[in-house]
């Protein structure tokens, strides 16, 4: 299967220097986003743009020619907002009608999910352990992840926290007094990386599979911010012992590794590139 074309839904924070990156590759790139304004700038990047929504059924530009292509990466954040916890389930639903009644064949597709799925055990989590949505605190993007992975020739990526470049942990909490999670190791990839491994799927295609996307060292939460204000001045925050030990998981990206054999630029959440 050789991947020409690769249609991105959902060209933000992730997705558009996902395009540029693409595209830089040799990738002809279709791009959607929810603003009429961002589609002069696809344009002028090369970057064929969609002005699309799903609420959840799609609406917009013409979908069906979205939907030619070689690849699919179904990058809509799955998180419940006002919506509630079916809205996601339902936006993914209607993607897979679209597919279903455009007649579209596409030869892959990746859905860029989270590991927020996984609840906190306490120990390491590994894919396995959240198949069905009874195992799964968010048993709605469990949903989600089977409808993908039953439309066939499809990989679920479950991402970490997406940092780097102008989003710091340390930013969000700087001044706070009295955190109590300081002792919670984190979960966190870097953009960089997150960009690099869904190009070696697209390189390597691994149907019918989920991986977690996670850096592979996992520091603690007071680590990071501490290193995050002292290297941009922010204030620091201060830390309070929680009265029980607080929940956690640890996500483990061994298989990941062990699959397409893909060295992190940034294994070390403690060494994240950032540009505040």
């Amino acid at each position: 299967m050789k991947i020409e074309t690769v249609s991105i839904l959902g060209c933000g924070w992730l997705g558009f220097p996902l395009a540029e990156r693409l595209l830089d590759s040799g990738y002809v790139v279709k791009g959607s986003t929810t603003s009429k304004e961002k589609l002069p700038i696809f344009w002028k990047r090369g970057i064929k743009p969609y002005e699309l929504r799903l609420t959840p059924t799609p609406e917009g530009d013409d979908l069906a020619d979205f939907l030619d292509t070689d690849a699919l990466i179904i990058n809509i954040p799955p998180k419940a907002g006002q919506q509630g916890d079916v809205f996601h389930p339902q936006q993914i639903r209607a993607v897979a009608d679209a597919l279903r009644q455009t007649g579209a064949k596409i030869p892959y597709i990746l859905y860029v999910s989270s590991t927020s799925i996984y609840p906190d055990l306490n120990r390491m989590v590994v894919e396995d352990d959240v198949m069905t949505p009874n195992q799964s605190l968010s048993p709605a993007f469990v949903e989600a992840e089977q409808t993908v992975l039953g439309l066939g020739h499809s990989t679920v990526l479950r991402f970490g926290g997406l940092l780097g470049y102008n989003r710091i942990p340390g930013r969000y909490v700087a001044g706070k007094q009295g955190l109590t999670t300081g002792s919670v190791p984190v979960n966190y990839i870097h953009r960089d990386d997150g960009i690099q491994i869904i190009t070696a799927f697209l390189n390597n295609p691994q149907p019918g599979q989920i991986f977690n996307v996670v850096a592979p060292e996992h520091p603690t939460r007071e680590a990071v911010y501490r290193q995050n204000c002292a290297d941009f001045g922010y204030e620091t925050p201060t830390f309070a012992e929680p009265s029980e030990p607080a929940p956690y998981k640890i996500v483990s990206p061994e298989k990941l590794i062990k699959t397409i054999g893909y060295p992190f630029q940034y294994a070390d959440p403690l060494a994240f590139y950032y540009t505040p």
